[in-house]
Order: structure tokens, then sequence, then C-alpha cells
């Protein structure tokens, strides 16, 4: 059985003609299996929620699929006609957007918002639609009586779950939720996530996890991808990735969280700032920060993707002559993930 989403070698940019078109996803290989967390991490600007718009289907102009595939379950999303991949999405392919508490119409009663969702899919039958967002509700532990209320009438964290019953409502396979916490505090965090969990584990869908907080996805997701200036640098499985990081930067982020236990010990930020994406530098994006930058190689030469172990991949010159495995091709690339994800 194959992946439920399988990004292939996936360039995406931004612009309004072909000469001006500026690189922000670059050669992206992902794949998500049901019932999986698939975290994506990185700072602000490597190309997240691009990758996201983009493999669900989400992008408009002037974002543009520049090169690859997305194929989900099989079906390559780029190749199907605009009505049937709007068709897909909120019924197969859902999405819980950054910033996601602002996307409920202010003016309009949450009950409202879940039944003009349902009819553009087909669910006709307003009492239909009202039953199935009272199910909804009461799955993301939100009481019924909020279902006629309006959006600024429920707090941060309650505007959250009633997005999250939304993006549920049709029982998506896959679902994409880029930085579904953000600007909530701490407690209300953890009960979001805790619900997420319940709820993938009782419908089973696909999850690809965005966010800038790594120790976070260490805790939720089953495998971990960290982008940098677009491209992703590692990827392994999450408990791996957290007890050895391989890539220079994967180690920076992972030491820039505070320990909750232990001595108390000096945060090593991460110095510079990343790369203007119009003018890469030459060799490994990565390289005028990297205090293991190796001179005349990672600032001329493109890192290549190295498998380090079963189930992790990293890209980075460090590796190049101390694995056997030797350089992957794209085909043991996609080869590997499948099989990661399997």
């Amino acid at each position: 059985m194959g992946p439920l989403l399988e990004v292939r070698d996936l360039y995406v940019g931004y612009g309004w003609d072909k000469q001006s078109v500026t690189t922000i996803v670059r050669g992206v290989n992902l794949t998500v299996a049901s019932g999986e967390v698939v975290g994506l991490a990185g700072e602000s600007g490597c190309g997240k929620s691009t990758l996201a718009f983009a493999a669900s289907g989400l992008l408009e102009p002037p974002g543009r699929v520049i090169s690859g595939q997305v194929l989900f379950e099989g079906t390559d999303l780029m190749e199907l006609p605009a009505e049937r991949l709007r068709a897909m999405h909120l019924a197969q392919i859902s999405m819980v957007f950054q910033a996601s508490m602002n996307v409920l119409n202010p003016v309009t009663r949450i009950r409202e918002q879940f039944r003009d969702a349902m009819k553009a899919h087909g669910v006709g039958s307003a009492e239909e639609a009202s039953a199935r967002a009272k199910e909804m509700f009461a799955r993301v532990k939100l009481p019924e009586r909020f279902l006629d209320a309006y959006p600024h009438q429920l707090s941060g964290g309650m505007r959250q779950r009633a997005v999250i019953a939304l993006a549920l409502s049709l029982g998506p396979k896959l679902l994409f939720l880029d930085e579904p916490t953000t600007a909530l505090d701490v407690v209300v965090q953890r009960s979001i996530i805790q619900m997420l969990n319940d709820l993938r584990r009782e419908f089973g869908f696909g999850v690809v996890f965005i966010t800038h907080d790594l120790s976070l996805l260490v805790e939720i997701a089953d495998r971990i991808a960290i982008m940098y200036a677009g491209a992703i640098v590692e990827e392994a499985p999450a408990q791996s990735l957290y007890e050895r990081p391989e890539h220079p930067y994967t180690s920076a982020l992972m030491n820039a969280f505070p320990p909750l236990g232990g001595t108390r010990q000096r945060l090593e930020g991460l110095a510079g700032q990343p790369p203007d994406l119009r003018r890469l530098p030459a060799g490994c994006a990565f390289a005028p920060r990297c205090p293991q930058v190796i001179a005349g190689t990672c600032d001329k030469v493109a890192p290549p993707e190295i498998r380090t172990a079963p189930g992790r991949r990293v890209a980075c010159h460090l590796y190049a002559k101390t694995t056997a495995a030797g350089p992957l091709s794209q085909g043991e690339r996609l080869g590997g993930e499948v099989a990661a994800s399997g």
C-alpha cells in the first residue's frame, strides 16, 4: 500500500511571469502515510507554508508550481481540473490555516458557516449540516450552544477548536496544520494538541504539522523534516532526531530550546540571517551560518543527500565520505521515504 501523500522533487515559486519567479520551495521530496504525523520545522520564510499550500492544491497566483509532482492516493493533484480539486478540499484534504482564528466570518454565526461549507460540498440539507456541526463540536469538546455564537463571542482557544471542527467536518483523509497553536497560551496549546491526537487516532487521517516549535514536534510527530531556504536538509523519526540531530542547522534549532530539567546552561542562538531566496549563495545555503563549514567545499558545491540510517536522510557534506551508502539518486530518495512511511 502506497503513501497517502507523496511529494516528488517539488519546486514552487512566486511571480507573475517565468522571468520574474522567485523559487521558494526547492526540490522537496516528502511522504505522509495514513494516520501518520509528519512535522515540518524551520525558521520563518523557509518555505513551510508555501509547501503546504502547493501540496494541498491551495496555491494561488502569483504562486506557481514550477516542476514536480504531488500525488494524493496516486493521483497527481497538479493535473486535476480546478473543479475536481475544489471538490477534494475539505472532503479529502483539509487545512487549518496559520492565524486560523481569524478565518471565521466575524458577522456570521458559526452554525451558518458550517452550513455554507457543507452546502458547497453537496450536503444540501440544513438539518444534516447542523447535525454534523453538533457532532463535530462534541468531538472537539465545545458546548453546542456556541454554534449560534459569533466568532468574537468565543475565546481564542474555542475559536481554534471551532476551526478544527470545521476542517474535519467532512472526514478528510489528510489534514494540514499550519501553526495551529500560534497566539495561544501553553495550557490551551496542550489541550488542543491532545484533542488533535485523539481525533487522529479515532479517524485515522494523516497530518502535516507545521510549526516553529521543534520541541512540540518531537513530542507529537512520527517523523520530522527540517527545512532551510526552501529545501529539506534533514528528515528522521522524531525520537532519533531529538536524540541525535545530524545537520548543523537541526542541532542549532535544538540548542535554542531551554531544557526542562538539569543544570542551568547558556543558550546559544544561531548567528546570522536566512539567505535571500532571490540570491542564494553558491554551494550549501546554510554555509554562511554553519559552525562546521568545510571551506572550499560547502561554499562551492551543493550538498549531496545522504541516507545515514533507515528512515534518515541529511543533505550535508559532513556525511558525504563517511556513509557507505553514498549520495541518493532521486529514485532512491523517494523509495527510502516510502519505505520509512510504510
